[in-house]
């Protein structure tokens, strides 16, 4: 057989030739912009062109991306690997100094920004000690940061120095196992960790989103991307859509649920891609507008466990298949999509659809002991979950050797804690270090979750470990309550104890206005549990189990 690389520049031109009458559509204030793969693949030759020929950029250098989902940004997804560089996708909603460490442990040399975040990296530039031109994409007002650049930095608008440029780049033949891309970690716990992507990992990847027992992503598919081009590649999205044509609609910074209800109104999208947040906040939108959701077939939801409450709501108020994935980072990030099997029905699809889904061809899961001993793959043994795979990362970037306590024997420890079934199906009871470790037992802080936002006056509720004398551990459950309506926590436990055992029963409870968030939307325990510590909430405490 012939040996082809797998190169994402294949992708590209794939995409921009076959499919070039696909189009990405970004979301603006002032309604849809409209852009053909054709006139996509254009413009990464030019930005191609640009970034050698102004920024020097020859090999494998960085260039960072500081941007929301929209057309340029897909532009430098594809320009920057298919040159032979590595794309370094700048998470915006981390702190600046994490920031700051991102960029200058990527080493950095050029970064795209679009200009409504000028702000947000003129705090930092100065301490980016690699980077040395910056791209300014949009309308809005650079000044601010070239101020702050000094005379080390060369800051660019992207229009002008795009201008003029060749739309044929001669794409090199680079190594399909040199890095593509880059993405860091979200940082819950110390620095971030960068894991790069081979084109290789990507293509795969890609393919197995397109497939049925993925995504099932194909050229008549509309894919509304909601999740960050920051955050895992936006769950490979981006390359998968250009691999099979399906057309791509991009919500630049307009995350709300009212736009993203007229985002699906107006551009009709078959599929969609975020994280629970985003589909907690449009299904209260949608619950109180009449919007036109018809064309939605279903959404991905992943990033964090989906309540099944909010997987029925969708169902049965909205026609809508809300589809549960798990993944991580370190996994590009798909690693599973809870799809029934052949001949499940009625409440057993269900169960099915309420885990976080089947293991897809190339990769393998396992479930370890405390003393890493495998368990067996029964449905009932409880042990952490350990994956390895094609597009698993092998250890971090700057690692000479992996980390033994991410990595084991070739297998990446995904830190999740559950149960892997004879068939392929991996449930999910909690994060290993948010167990609740009560009297010698544990208690799964997500079941709990799941359970309070079955409730129909609960929006939101987040629970976690806290100190007990007695028990050393007992829930403490802060919860946010749906606008207009009104419950206590005493209703709460009572509908609680409807569903888990009474000694799993929280005694602390704690009403807040939102649930803190990570920089990408899950629900930031450590913030809760630092909250409570420090006396930050009204604790109402009911009598023990």
């Amino acid at each position: 057989m012939m040996d082809a690389p797998l190169q994402v520049s294949r992708i590209l031109e794939h995409g921009a030739s076959v499919h070039g009458a696909a189009e990405v559509v970004t979301w603006t204030g002032a309604g849809p912009r409209r852009t053909s793969y054709a006139e996509v693949g254009r413009q990464a030759a030019r930005l191609a062109h640009a970034l050698r020929e102004e920024c020097g950029v020859t090999g494998d250098e960085r260039v960072a991306t500081l941007m929301w989902n929209n057309t340029e940004h897909l532009v430098a997804y594809f320009a920057v690997p298919s040159m032979g560089a590595v794309l370094h996708t700048l998470n915006i909603r981390l702190f600046p100094d994490q920031l700051t460490y991102i960029a200058n442990h990527a080493e950095d040399r050029v970064v795209l920004v679009d200009s409504t975040l000028v702000p947000l990296l003129a705090r930092v530039i100065g301490e980016l000690t690699t980077v040395r031109h910056v791209v300014v994409v949009g309308g809005g007002d650079p000044a601010p940061l070239v101020a702050a650049a000094g005379d080390r930095i060369t800051v660019h608008r992207w229009d002008d120095l795009l201008a003029g440029r060749p739309e044929r780049y001669d794409w090199p033949e680079v190594d399909e196992r040199d890095a593509a891309a880059l993405c860091y970690t979200s940082g819950t716990t110390g620095n971030p960790k960068g894991v790069a992507y081979s084109h290789r990992s990507i293509y795969l990847h890609s393919l197995q989103i397109c497939v049925p027992e993925g995504f099932g992503l194909g050229p008549t598919d509309r894919e509304l991307a909601i999740v960050p081009m920051f955050h895992a590649m936006s769950w490979g999205l981006p390359y998968a859509a250009f691999l099979c044509g399906a057309s791509l609609v991009m919500p630049d910074r307009f995350l709300q649920a009212a736009p993203i209800a007229e985002m699906i109104a107006t551009e009709r999208p078959t599929l969609a891609g975020a994280v629970p947040t985003i589909w907690n906040d449009l299904l209260a939108y949608l619950d109180s507008h009449d919007m036109d959701t018809s064309s939605l077939r279903e959404v991905i939801v992943g990033g964090s466990a989906c309540p099944p409450a909010l997987m029925h709501a969708f169902a049965e108020r909205h026609g809508i298949d809300v589809i549960h994935a798990w993944g991580m980072t370190e996994t590009s990030p798909l690693g599973s999509v809870a799809r029934p099997p052949a001949g499940a029905t009625g409440d057993e699809a269900w169960r099915y659809r309420y885990t976080q889904g089947r293991v897809p061809a190339g990769v393998t899961a396992r479930i370890v002991g405390p003393a890493g001993e495998p368990l067996p793959a029964d449905g009932t043994s409880v042990g952490e979950l350990e994956v390895r795979g094609p597009w698993v990362t092998a250890r971090y970037v700057g690692e000479e050797k992996p980390d033994p306590a991410k990595f084991r024997d070739g297998w990446l420890r995904t830190g999740d804690v559950g149960t892997l079934s004879p068939d392929g199906f991996i449930t999910l009871t909690d994060r290993a270090k948010d167990v609740i470790k009560s009297g010698g037992e544990w208690i799964s802080s997500v079941e709990l979750e799941n359970a309070l936002m079955a409730h129909p006056d609960v929006q939101e509720a987040c629970v976690v470990g806290v100190p007990d004398q007695r028990w050393d551990e007992r829930p403490l459950a802060t919860v946010v309550v749906r606008e207009g309506a009104s419950v206590t926590a005493e209703e709460l436990r009572e509908f609680l104890a409807t569903s888990v055992a009474r000694w799993q029963l929280p005694e602390r409870w704690a009403f807040i206005d939102a649930v803190p968030k990570t920089s990408v939307g899950k629900f930031d325990k450590k913030v809760v549990r630092s909250r409570y510590a420090d006396g930050a909430f009204d604790v109402r405490e009911l009598a023990g189990p």
